[in-house]
């Protein structure tokens, strides 16, 4: 933000340059509320019950002229609010930052709540990580005519510009904007001084073939007759876009700005443009050095920090030419005698509320400029998966419908990286992607100039001192730092090791790569934001660093993870660095005949290569992948505890588990994220066979005196918000106590709900048709200034209930407040008490989804002979298809667990290192208790009496109840509202639409022959309208109510006119296709 505001920290008078206003500091506090509110902090959770925006105040320091009795007068004043940012939860400036549980209960927040998002207008929004290409570094690859190109997107000291190099028919051009052609190349090198051909073919490399390959370009230039660089600027200058550009400042500001010109001198920028051809060289020669688009190391993710920044400065910029556009409008209005204090910049800026509203209406549509949208989006609070999922989000700017296989596949850079399960079905499929357990995003380093001085002490040979023939010489390797060129080094390996082992020293270049690429024969250094790295256990031969007494200490408390990074026990490798390593899963296993001295690190632990929602997956490396995918999809939709202040929120939807519960078979995940203390399922014991028709495919039958103790009970909490609104006359809408008459009966049966102040009352059971708050809205709102109103200048306007007649809904809470223009809002919060039914979703944690088939008494479930009868039963067929043998070992885990009243564990990839137990392991504590070893129990049959035939798997596994209930999909009707346009039924639940009959069912039924069915479908319940039409010219008619009879426009005669039923909306279809001169004719014949 400094940097922002010191960049454009001057604003000028356009009439008067003596009348300025110079910013000197910025500086951000922490939020705080009104002064008439009780508090003086504002708190996160303040603003979600008041529909406020969670901001802080954005003070500047400022140096300013204003006119006093005809003079200039400079003053100076602190602390000037430009606006209010937006503050990130449990960020820096945030009020919960570094509070510890009992001060977070006090300002009603959860502990276990991430932070990471905002609160806008009482809204919870999150910016998801946005994907883009790198910057600065040249990207080879071909267009759509099959050229091969060079890109490079240059960015520096805040000017942005894209250099492109074509290949076209074996001829290199410079393709730019700036230009009404492409150039030649070898003019634009002609034009930054490198006039000698040999010069241009020795900075290629020795290789003839590099030679051959630039010739046509060469003889293209001495065709056009250019030698010189004076040639080359006039041939250039001819062939400018715009009039008032030239040459040299294209080259100097527009073409590689990033690369530094000292002096006036663009030989850097010659010897960058080298590099660039000999890239495309190669890859000519050899197609696989393309690069590629979809590797991660060719990517940089924008946190939201970035992009608020670059709407900051964005918004920042316009409230300066807006506060000068002001000043220009007020000096032209003022004559020089009226400008006595008038002529005041710092006024002006804290009166224009650019940026205040320009950063609400940015985070709460997610429109962050023309190009960007989608970019946040409101926080998901169904369940503490799916809030937890969003904080690890990356948005791809990609077109959903495009068929490209290759940005959605799944690419070996994303190992550890990137989640390889948590990625949603459909369109997005791919293009959604989270973050893996440990992955680090890099920042921007403030300061890259004691890391450039360090190059040059261990050996860096700087560039200006080289002759072109050096550059590709094949002793050496090329030095890139940032995507820019430092020099060259005659020993990559010793320099690289040097830096490495200069990392492991600094704790303050923690997150900087240092990548040897033998193909390109140059070493990149990159401390760039927006790379994506990961910690890995630093070995030595193979031998892994962090020893027993690390780990002991670490446990103790005695050291910490910063501690091992600054021990250079551990340390951070982004993706390209990681191809210059070799990584082991575990220290003591021998890794498929690679020598164990060859090993460089290895993994902390192989769990961290999922993330946090995949995470809750016990044994999921046993599963089939797809699972575990539908998994992570359902996860998030499964109800449970959403966060310990749950029940003084005020979300518009909620669903609550009744009775949530702990798994059984835990995962080290689950309890790094605490989803053990807000879980959102419960453990059932579950019997796999195939007890009756109702388990059919999926289907799972439930046992009723299960769900009569709770299990799958659920509370569905629904938020309805009524405001009252004020007017320009000092009136506003009031709310009054229900009418009641002379024997202290309700007037009106619809207010029982209602208390003494006109609210809803807690705890009362509410109706459809209900009033719950009984509302008075005045019938004049235009202004009229000292007329006293009455109660019959008002007239009702309550809010009324609306839901089904067979729900039991009560009043939980009725919650007062005012929104940020005072009015007041009363927001009822009406809760319902749902237990399982069927057709509602439940879902294992390893994709095994079914709806509930039928409901039976517990007396007629099978049980064992100790005497367990089964919450539930899944039919066996569910493991064969989904091959979740997870799920097998889960219930094995569960049983032992519950025989041995101990957690059992279930890691990804976790038996060598003991996080997840094995299954002999599991089997033989369950013969120790009496048990089988494979889990099955014999059990009788609940109708019959007798065993039954085979031995059942049975035990717990972890349920989840999902929000796809029943309840909220089923709709019919008979006969409804319809559209007033077309006279058809209106679509959607909500609206109590009808039924489509959609192409396909229509084709069925003609395949069927059912006329009479398609006739009475598409027409007679549709809409069916009598149509009079001419016989003679075949066009529609009208009937004559007053005259009793029909009538044709066009022949201007009713004699031969004729009914016909037909739907309203092909009539509409014809008399639309009339007025656009398109005639339609009915031809009738006799039936």
């Amino acid at each position: 933000m400094q940097k922002i505001v010191m960049a454009n920290n001057r604003i000028v008078a356009p009439q008067d340059p003596s009348i300025y206003l110079r910013y000197t500091a910025v500086h951000l506090e922490i939020p705080f509320a009104c002064p008439y509110y009780s508090t003086d902090i504002l708190t996160p959770q303040f603003c979600r019950l008041n529909d406020r925006t969670y901001a802080a105040p954005i003070r500047v320091d400022v140096e300013y002229t204003t006119y006093l009795r005809d003079k200039t007068l400079t003053l100076r004043e602190e602390s000037a609010t430009i606006g209010y940012m937006p503050i990130m939860l449990r960020s820096c400036f945030c009020v919960l930052n570094g509070k510890d549980e009992d001060e977070l209960a006090r300002y009603g927040e959860c502990p276990l709540d991430p932070g990471g998002y905002f609160i806008v207008k009482g809204n919870e929004k999150v910016i998801l990580i946005q994907e883009e290409l790198p910057k600065n570094h040249i990207i080879i690859e071909t267009d759509r005519k099959g050229r091969v190109t060079a890109s490079v997107m240059s960015s520096a000291d805040g000017i942005k510009s894209k250099t492109l190099v074509v290949m076209d028919n074996k001829k290199i051009y410079l393709d730019s904007n700036q230009f009404t052609k492409m150039i030649p190349i070898i003019v634009v090198l002609k034009a930054m001084g490198m006039e000698s051909d040999q010069e241009v073919v020795q900075m290629l490399g020795r290789d003839p073939r590099y030679g051959d390959l630039l010739f046509l370009s060469i003889q293209e230039c001495a065709s056009e007759g250019i030698y010189t660089q004076q040639q080359a600027l006039q041939y250039m200058d001819g062939k400018m876009k715009y009039p008032h550009q030239t040459t040299m400042k294209v080259l100097h500001n527009h073409f590689l700005a990033h690369v530094p010109v000292k002096n006036g001198n663009l030989r850097a920028k010659s010897i960058y443009t080298g590099v660039i051809l000999r890239r495309m060289m190669d890859t000519v020669l050899n197609a696989d050095t393309f690069d590629d688009k979809d590797y991660l190391g060719n990517k940089r993710l924008q946190l939201s920090g970035e992009l608020v920044s670059l709407l900051f400065e964005d918004l920042f910029k316009r409230m300066n030419l807006l506060a000068m556009d002001i000043m220009g409008k007020t000096m032209s209005n003022n004559t020089s005698e009226d400008r006595d204090g008038v002529l005041n910049f710092k006024q002006i800026i804290e009166r224009v509320s650019t940026i205040t509203s320009g950063m609400e209406l940015a985070i709460n549509t997610g429109q962050f400029g023309m190009s960007r949208k989608g970019v946040s989006q409101t926080l998901s609070r169904l369940s503490y998966m799916a809030s937890l999922g969003y904080m690890t989000r990356i948005s791809q700017e990609l077109e959903k419908t495009r068929k490209t296989n290759g940005p959605r596949a799944m690419h070996p850079s994303q190992w550890g990286m990137l989640c390889p399960c948590d990625t949603p079905e459909g369109e997005l499929c791919g293009l959604t992607k989270n973050l893996a357990l440990l992955t680090h995003i890099t920042t921007d380093q403030e300061d890259d100039g004691p890391l450039t001085k360090l190059c040059y002490t261990l050996g860096v040979e700087d560039l200006s001192i080289l002759s072109a023939e050096e550059v590709h010489a094949s002793d050496s390797f090329l030095i890139m730092f940032n995507g820019s060129i430092l020099g060259k080094h005659r020993q990559p390996q010793r320099f690289a090791d040097n830096m490495r082992k200069l990392r492991r020293l600094s704790s303050s270049w923690d997150f900087v790569s240092i990548f040897v690429n033998q193909k390109q024969r140059c070493i990149h250094i990159a401390s760039d934001g927006g790379r994506v790295c990961r910690p890995l256990l630093i070995a030595d031969l193979g031998i892994s660093r962090v020893q027993d007494h690390h780990m002991q200490e670490l446990r103790a408390g005695h050291l910490s993870f910063d501690d091992f990074l600054r021990f250079g026990l551990i340390e951070y490798l982004d993706v390209n660095e990681e191809n210059n390593a070799l990584i082991a899963s575990y220290e003591h296993e021998d890794q498929d005949d690679v020598q164990r001295s060859r090993i460089t690190h290895i993994e902390i632990e192989p769990l961290t290569i999922l993330g946090v929602v995949a995470g809750i997956i016990p044994y999921p490396h046993h599963n089939q992948s797809t699972r575990n995918t539908y998994q992570c999809a359902m996860g998030k939709q499964a109800m449970g505890n959403i966060a310990y202040n749950q029940l003084s929120r005020a979300d518009s939807l909620q669903y609550l588990l009744v009775y949530a519960q702990r798994p059984l078979v835990t995962t080290k995940t689950i309890e790094l994220v605490g989803y053990d203390k807000l879980g959102a399922g419960q453990n059932a014991t579950v019997a796999v066979m195939s007890d009756s028709g109702y388990d059919i495919k999926d289907a799972i039958v439930f046992n009723k005196s299960s769900l009569d103790r709770g299990f799958g009970r659920c509370i569905r909490m629904k938020r309805y918000t009524v405001a009252m609104q004020k007017y320009g006359n000092n009136r506003s809408e009031k709310n009054v106590k229900p009418e009641r008459d002379k024997d202290d009966i309700l007037k009106k049966q619809n207010m029982q709900v209602l208390d003494k102040d006109g609210y809803a009352e807690p705890g009362l059971i509410i109706r459809d048709g209900d009033i719950y708050v009984n509302k008075k809205t005045p019938k004049n709102t235009a202004k009229s200034p000292g007329v006293t109103s009455t109660d019959r200048d008002y007239e009702d306007s309550p809010a009324i209930y609306k839901g089904d007649d067979d729900e039991t809904t009560v009043v939980d809470r009725v919650i007062l407040s005012s929104d940020s223009n005072d009015n007041l809002t009363i927001k009822c919060i009406i809760r319902h008490t749902r237990r399982p039914e069927v057709g509602d979703k439940f879902s294992s944690r390893h994709g095994q989804k079914g709806v509930c088939g039928t409901i039976l008494q517990q007396e007629d479930f099978s049980f064992s002979e100790r005497g367990i009868c089964p919450d539930l039963v899944m039919n066996p067929h569910g493991f064969p298809s989904g091959m979740t043998v997870g799920q097998m070992l889960e219930l094995l885990g569960g049983k032992a667990g519950a025989s041995c009243e101990q957690f059992y564990y279930g890691s990804a990839f976790g038996e060598p290192s003991g996080n997840a137990n094995k299954v002999e392991y599991m089997s033989y504590t369950l013969v120790k208790h009496g048990f089988n070893y494979h889990g099955k129990d014999l059990l009788y049959s609940g109708t019959l009496g007798h065993p039954l035939q085979a031995y059942i798997f049975m035990g717990p596994i972890y349920y989840q109840k999902l929000k796809h209930m029943v309840l909220d999909k089923m709709h019919a009707r008979a006969s409804g509202p319809r559209v007033a346009l077309t006279r058809q039924p209106t679509g959607g639940r909500n609206s109590n639409g009808g039924l489509r009959l959609g192409e396909m069912e229509r084709d069925c039924l003609i395949a069927h022959g059912a006329s009479m069915v398609i006739l009475e479908r598409l027409l007679l319940s549709s809409d069916p309208y009598q149509a009079q039409v001419c016989r003679k010219c075949g066009l529609l008619g009208y009937y004559n109510h007053r005259l009793k009879t029909s009538f044709c426009s066009f022949c201007k005669s009713g004699e031969n006119m004729q009914q016909l039923m037909m739907p309203y909306a092909c009539k509409l279809l014809f008399q639309e296709l009339t007025a656009m001169n398109v005639v339609p004719r009915l031809k009738l014949t006799e039936g």
